[in-house]
């Protein structure tokens, strides 16, 4: 008898020593549903996943997927999953090509034999068919991954934030992939930070502490659970308040950075104030991580000038480095020393003394509400956690300006709000913020923001004017209108 649902999960519980990730978790999914797994970090998704994946046991509780036992029938399954991991988990030192063939062998299939299965997808990534995994933007990462994941013809998607880091242009057309494969009958159980992804299921399990919270129609749990989801916007009162004869921190005029005949930076030029929170947006492959390289002293400039914080990027890049703040995309600290260590370190590269280590510490660890996690691994701490920490490294020293790439990609919405509560703080403190997000309902919260496309500056302005400007409701239909301007390729 072919079974009426995909996925039929009992009573799964899941424990790390004394930390209970999954506790009694039931729920099941139909066969071609879009099924959300929603929940803030550390809730047991990537658990849950893994277990349904066949990559991790139960320590109680059963599960099938696709008719077949999670436990004694682990073969069966596999052939009939993809899994697409919430980091980019391909070999970034092959090709494309290679990616994909590598791939198909593991599955003892070829590409040649399901090409039509991906066409749809692949035909937009390969023309970079030859370029390194490592070399692609975000958006083609994801793309190329979700290849890799249906090669072999999967009946099921398991997708644990797959847009994760991903601008919102390529973002909608993932989802639209996803609508694509619906229609041909896959089942897809996909988890997602963001809202707009979060509607587009048909049914969401909110998990929380390891338990299912609620099942239901995404608008139902969204409204249900909206302290967790909608969270109350935030208040930007800036006590730094932003004088129009406040000094420049950051001055740029002209600025190129080419790699060969590639512009990837094309002559822009801005200024950004003491105190402001600017907002530097642009599709993956727009050029705003090279910008913020050379601003921060990573990369020298082929052209044109830039200061920061009074120094010259050119000559002057050891001085800035010293005098800045800044959080990459990437998670900076250290994992196996303690919160206590981390702050140590940082704040000794930075060469403050014992003295003043200490007192800042004491301070920052009841501001955070972390007492009692000084002498935790960083690596035993939630993901929004550890973003918060990094931050709170990051202006430690009290720099002139703080540097944050994407800060909250894959964070929850409620955790999201708590790091832009310590943004205005830090703001309110006359430390400049200079951002990169991919949340719009974030670049509302900046001072002035500036849109890349093409390696160009095409739009600045405060939130409100650049949506007067475009004729647009909100900052989400403002990006995109001006990102579907591209002519070069996200690659």
């Amino acid at each position: 008898m072919v079974p009426m649902n995909a996925i039929e999960v009992n009573h799964i519980s899941k424990q790390y020593g004394k930390v209970q990730a999954l506790q009694d978790v039931s729920f099941s999914v139909k066969k071609g549903e879009i099924f959300g797994v929603i929940g803030p970090d550390g809730a047991g998704k990537t658990s849950l996943y893994r277990i349904l994946c066949t990559l991790l046991l139960p320590d109680e509780g059963s599960a099938t997927v696709d008719g077949y036992d999670v436990v004694g029938q682990m073969n069966e399954i596999r052939k009939r999953v993809g899994y697409m991991p919430g980091r980019f988990s391909l070999y970034q030192d092959l090709t494309v090509e290679e990616n994909l063939r590598f791939f198909a062998t593991l599955f003892g299939t070829t590409v040649e034999e399901n090409y039509d299965a991906i066409k749809a997808i692949y035909s937009q990534i390969e023309p970079f068919k030859d370029r390194k995994a490592g070399a692609l933007s975000g958006g083609m990462k994801q793309k190329l991954a979700l290849c890799c994941a249906l090669v072999h013809q999967p009946s099921l998607l398991f997708l644990d934030e797959p847009t994760t880091g991903v601008d919102p242009v390529s973002r909608k057309e993932f989802w639209e992939i996803l609508t694509q494969l619906k229609q041909r009958d896959i089942t897809i159980v996909a988890s997602t930070p963001y809202l707009d992804e979060v509607r587009r299921c048909e049914r969401v399990a909110f998990l929380s502490e390891g338990k299912v919270k609620g099942i239901g129609q995404p608008a139902n749990i969204l409204t249900e659970f909206k302290d967790v989801f909608n969270p109350p916007g935030i208040e930007h009162n800036n006590k730094y308040k932003l004088k129009a004869a406040a000094e420049n921190v950051i001055e740029v005029e002209h600025l190129v950075k080419a790699f060969g005949t590639f512009r990837a930076v094309d002559d822009i030029s801005f200024t950004v104030k003491k105190g402001e929170i600017f907002g530097f947006l642009g599709a993956n492959g727009a050029g705003k991580t090279t910008a913020m390289h050379m601003l921060t002293g990573l990369s020298q400039p082929t052209g044109g000038t830039g200061r920061v914080v009074g120094y010259d990027i050119r000559t002057e890049y050891e001085q800035i480095k010293k005098h800045i703040g800044y959080m990459s995309q990437k998670f900076s600290l250290y994992e196996d020393l303690t919160v206590a260590e981390n702050i140590s370190l940082f704040a000794g590269i930075y060469g403050m003394n014992d003295d003043e280590i200490k007192r800042k510490t004491d301070e920052l660890l009841e501001r955070l509400n972390f007492t009692e996690h000084r002498n935790s691994l960083v690596s035993s701490l939630p993901l929004g956690w550890k973003q918060k920490l990094a931050f709170s490294v990051s202006i430690f020293h009290s720099p002139g300006i703080v540097f944050l790439d994407e800060p909250t990609g894959g964070v929850d919405p409620a955790t999201r709000r708590q790091f832009w509560e310590l943004i205005y703080d830090a703001a309110s403190r006359g430390i400049t913020v200079f951002v990169t997000t991919h949340y719009m309902d974030e670049a509302e919260y900046c001072d002035r923001i500036s849109i890349m496309v093409d390696g160009k500056i095409k739009a600045l302005g405060t939130p409100d004017e650049l949506k007067q400007k475009l004729n647009q409701p909100d900052m989400d239909h403002v990006f995109t209108s001006l990102a579907r301007q591209a002519t070069r390729s996200s690659d």
